[in-house]
């Protein structure tokens, strides 16, 4: 009797869970990481640059130079295999990003907190504007890449996955605003952690390419 209740009605067959693979751990891993170590960093950053803070100002942004651009990957690793042309914008979104953002990063991070250590105070509203400017174009290009990835979420799996996508939203929002100074700063990179590895969960068991011609052989 529940054998042919099970064929007759889809909605009394038992649910079957997607296994959560080690691929799928370390990509949690991988998109979790970086925006974590930015918030643990963004908690000690200077609120303000002068000659007292500006030796920790620029040592600070020397450690996380090559923490900034491993932000880029996460839209790209979260929908790589999925389709070609989602993979591919959202490689060059975070490829733009990581540009110019590391932009920002070496010149009103690294720059202008050396040039303030250094006593040439005069100096860092040159390095601080194009660091700025040029940043700005990596932050867009992020925040891009994030709505799109949620975007594209949700449309796969529904309600399911807009947790995620509104937390990565918010964060990306928050680090074009705010970057990773405290309080939001730091909250923003959290909900980018937090968002990203919710959306790896939420897209567990979503087809990819490669297994569909895989299948098909």
């Amino acid at each position: 009797m529940a054998a042919e209740l099970a064929l007759t009605n889809p909605a009394a067959r038992p649910r079957r869970t997607t296994p959560v693979t080690t691929r799928r751990i370390l990509t949690a891993v991988a998109v979790g990481v970086p925006p974590l170590i930015l918030a643990a960093v963004g908690v000690t950053h200077p609120s303000q640059l002068n000659a007292e803070t500006a030796g920790y100002w620029r040592d600070l942004h020397i450690g996380i130079l090559v923490v900034f651009p491993l932000l880029g990957f996460a839209p790209w690793l979260v929908v790589r295999g999925h389709s070609l042309w989602l993979s591919w914008t959202a490689g060059i979104l975070g490829f733009v990003y990581a540009a110019f953002y590391s932009a920002l990063d070496i010149l009103a991070g690294i720059g202008s907190g050396g040039l303030e250590h250094a006593g040439h105070h005069d100096a860092i509203g040159v390095t601080f504007a194009l660091g700025d400017g040029i940043g700005l174009v990596g932050s867009v290009a992020y925040a891009a890449a994030c709505l799109l990835v949620g975007a594209v979420a949700v449309r796969m799996r529904g309600l399911r996955a807009l947790p995620a996508a509104l937390l990565v939203a918010v964060g990306s929002a928050m680090f074009l605003a705010e970057h990773i100074f405290f309080p939001w700063g730091v909250i923003g990179q959290i909900a980018l952690a937090a968002g990203w590895v919710g959306l790896v969960l939420a897209l567990r068991g979503v087809a990819r390419v490669g297994d569909i011609d895989g299948g098909s052989r």
